[in-house]
């Protein structure tokens, strides 16, 4: 526990010091070298840090990031009709995003609160995935072809709140590709998971998506310490790089901050 405690308390120390050092999306799509700008954002049902509802400063957001593929978690309601919290077609029209679609309730945006959007592609295949734990968590499992490029299959998750729920909820992940043609997968999401090392839910995941990545803290938004976003995959070349989308409005509209990662289409991990 003491070395937890200090781990911990290292991460906060170090949140503090590079605070002024922040930088705006250090990660840029540039569609002449073959790359994809993906990104996971919990958008705390559009209530920001500051304690006010406001979806257009989400809205905002996502245009600050410019991705051409990006998660969403908390997207709706928790409870009743699960209303869908974002101005949908306002969103395609200011940034060419569009969401994939789910079989939900009448007012809901996606599956479980995840809406997973796209810019450009042909969605061949669209699973919703009720993951096990108390809480109602999901997952949506989405086979798309990119371009001209075909088979990527991305895997948008809201993890629980309880390490042996997350753990479960791990394995039924892995169940479901280890049921589905092999073929490149981004897995992203909230995982809710901060723990490193044997103690993490996620070491799971290794099996197929290898060693997990560096941590890279996004929540708090205001003084992130906490690595609970991530994105996987599980071609060791298909993530380039990873960064989070670090500015003074990401800072207020949500309590994580946007997780961003580059995928290299051309590394020979697509088709």
């Amino acid at each position: 526990m003491t070395k937890t405690n200090n781990t911990l308390a290292s991460a906060v120390i170090a949140s503090i010091k590079n605070r002024s050092n922040r930088i705006h999306n250090p990660l840029i799509r540039d569609p002449r070298d073959g790359s994809m700008l993906v990104a996971s954002y919990n958008v705390h049902k559009c209530v920001g840090t500051d304690g006010r509802f406001d979806p257009e400063r989400i809205i905002e957001v996502i245009r600050e990031i410019g991705p051409d593929v990006i998660a969403l978690q908390e997207a709706d309601q928790r409870f009743g009709e699960r209303s869908g919290l974002l101005d949908l077609p306002r969103l395609r029209l200011e940034t060419g995003l569009m969401p994939v679609p789910v079989l939900h309730k009448p007012k809901s945006h996606g599956w479980r609160g995840n809406v997973l959007l796209f810019r450009e592609g042909v969605v061949r295949d669209v699973h919703q995935v009720a993951l096990p734990g108390l809480e109602p968590r999901g997952a949506l499992v989405a086979e798309i072809d990119l371009e001209s490029r075909e088979g990527l299959r991305i895997i948008a998750a809201h993890l629980g709140l309880l390490r042996w729920a997350r753990r479960q909820q791990a394995d039924t992940i892995l169940d479901i590709i280890g049921r589905r043609e092999d073929r490149p997968t981004l897995l992203m999401g909230d995982f809710n998971e901060w723990r490193l090392g044997p103690g993490s839910a996620l070491t799971r995941l290794e099996s197929v998506f290898g060693p997990l990545p560096a941590p890279i803290p996004s929540y708090p938004a205001r003084m992130p310490v906490l690595s609970l976003d991530r994105i996987m995959a599980n071609r060791a070349d298909l993530i380039a790089e990873m960064a989070v989308h670090d500015t003074p409005l990401a800072r207020k509209a949500s309590d994580h901050l946007p997780l961003l990662a580059r995928i290299d289409l051309c590394a020979g991990s697509l088709g």
